[in-house]
């Protein structure tokens, strides 16, 4: 084998390591070449996006289901943290994961029903359970803060050193974020993962080859839940400050976008997903007065145009051609 052979074998045969280094260089070097306090808070709610689409995407594109529902765990850590550190003077990381075990438990109970359901069922089921959180939240004013929303939430420490600025909570927030990716890259790469692509293909073969499809999707759901109450917690820390409308139905659908638009079954497309969906109102400053309708066109489009997401549809495309290239050079 050439030098050049050897190259192209080490990066096909590591490409997922050395994208894991690029993306922790670039993480690290990130608030080095912007330190502007709004663009760097715009980045840490990326990564906090990132955390909540990656445990969507592990239910939606690779257990095959569909829940309109997600924000309300993710509001449910959110709200777990902020009156567990205020209201009660809890240490934040014990209260984080407590909280997080909780909504895992939550989870159990309403997936061990809801998950006998499919389709446009399930859905309805997930988005009304989104209503129930959402009501509550903005009703039970004693407890939440109501429409007025929760102050004073303290932010997180490791001994003396508080992440108080938009810097500091920068490489903690995108530490979690690749904590969580990597979580994701590994599960779907094991047999479990395997079990869940062969759900999403066919439920009825993938019962014939053995697999428990009922305990396999509450496992996920279980997962994608534990994921979203972390994100939320983080976004408390982050903010100080939550309100219902961060957690109501209509985040849930962005957060569906994201992970229909950056590939279904796509652990890096979430990524993409993700950025493109919380930034997109940033760059074009109409998008913030219509942007469920411009959410709702990209997603048509990409529904027409690139059907298993974005990052997905351009990496088929790009084999496809390689392919054609490589049969027309055979033929000659």
């Amino acid at each position: 084998m050439t030098r050049q052979e050897h190259l192209s074998y080490f990066i096909r045969l590591h490409r997922t390591g050395l994208t894991v280094t690029l993306l922790c260089a670039l993480i690290v070097l990130y608030p080095l070449v912007q330190d502007n306090p709004y663009t760097l808070g715009l980045s840490n709610l990326v990564a906090i996006h990132v955390i909540v689409v990656l445990g969507l995407n592990l239910f939606i594109g690779y257990a095959g289901q569909i829940s309109l529902g997600h924000a309300a765990f993710f509001g449910l850590g959110a709200y777990g943290s902020a009156i567990g550190t205020v209201t009660y003077e809890l240490s934040p990381w014990p209260t984080m994961f407590g909280v997080a075990v909780l909504v895992a438990l939550l989870a159990l109970i309403i997936g061990v029903p809801t998950l006998r359901l499919s389709g446009h069922y399930l859905a309805m089921a997930t988005l009304g359970f989104n209503l129930v959180v959402y009501t509550v939240l903005q009703q039970w004013d004693e407890v939440t803060g109501g429409v007025s929303g929760f102050y004073g939430i303290p932010s997180l420490a490791i001994g003396n050193f508080v992440f108080d600025d938009e810097v500091r909570f920068h490489y903690l927030v995108w530490a979690m974020a690749l904590l969580s990716l990597l979580l994701c890259l590994n599960l779907v790469r094991s047999g479990v993962g395997r079990g869940l692509a062969a759900l999403a293909g066919d439920e009825t073969a993938a019962a014939a080859l053995g697999v428990n499809t009922q305990i396999s999707k509450v496992k996920v759901f279980v997962l994608s839940a534990v994921l979203a109450s972390v994100a939320g917690s983080l976004y408390a820390h982050c903010y100080n400050y939550i309100s219902p409308a961060s957690f109501d139905i209509f985040v849930s659908t962005d957060l569906v976008i994201m992970v229909v638009i950056g590939g279904m079954g796509s652990i890096w497309g979430s990524l993409f997903g993700a950025t493109l969906i919380t930034l997109l109102p940033e760059w074009i400053d109409v998008f913030e007065s219509y942007k469920d309708f411009v959410h709702g066109g990209i997603l048509v489009l990409v529904l027409m145009f690139l059907p298993q997401g974005f990052v997905t549809g351009l990496v088929d495309l790009v084999k496809t051609r390689q392919a054609l290239r490589r049969s027309r050079h055979a033929a000659s």
